[in-house]
């Protein structure tokens, strides 16, 4: 492996987040921006090819390494690491609003929601997972809310054009058919 393979290695592994190409380039301001492609892929081939227990993503607009998905649960089991703490189901519904809507004000998301949003925005934002994007050209130019780096990054997402599309989460909500028993 060669020295910027190791260095970026090295970087990303005591990194506690996803570092940006901006970033990685800070380790050796020789190296160009294919350099750094090319050492980022060429790590990412060792651990998949390897059978490794980690795996280098992209994710967040950075990159990072991580524990392979399906030995997640084990580590988790041995209490080996930290699990981040769960949303109600009033926190999931305004970050879902908000990621597909984005930037969206406060009253819209009430009116969606039928409910006072002020506490959820404000746990939302003390997590990190949402943020004041701007302001809305309507009376009293509103604060307009989207989310953050952060949230991909907990979604394990690279940006948020990798959201399921809405009408992929489309809902049955109709009970099915009751089946009539035959010659009825």
């Amino acid at each position: 492996m060669d020295r910027l393979s190791r260095l970026l290695e090295a970087a990303l592994f005591a990194a506690s987040r996803p570092v940006t190409l901006d970033e990685l380039r800070r380790l050796d301001p020789e190296a160009g921006a294919q350099d750094l492609q090319a050492g980022l892929t060429a790590l990412r081939l060792r651990y998949d090819e390897g059978g490794h227990g980690i795996e280098l993503a992209e994710l967040a607009d950075g990159w990072q390494i991580l524990t392979r998905p399906e030995l997640a649960e084990a580590l988790a089991q041995a209490h080996l690491v930290d699990r981040p703490r769960k949303l109600s189901t009033a926190a999931m519904e305004t970050l879902a609003l908000i990621a597909y809507r984005q930037p969206v004000g406060r009253a819209e998301i009430e009116e969606v929601r039928g409910v006072a949003a002020d506490g959820v925005l404000r746990l939302l934002q003390e997590r990190g997972l949402v943020g004041v994007v701007g302001r809305g050209e309507g009376l009293g130019r509103p604060l307009q809310y989207g989310t953050t780096p952060l949230f991909l990054e907990l979604l394990g997402l690279k940006a948020l054009d990798g959201l399921p599309r809405v009408d992929e989460l489309a809902v049955e909500l109709t009970p099915p058919a009751a089946e009539t028993p035959e010659g009825a």
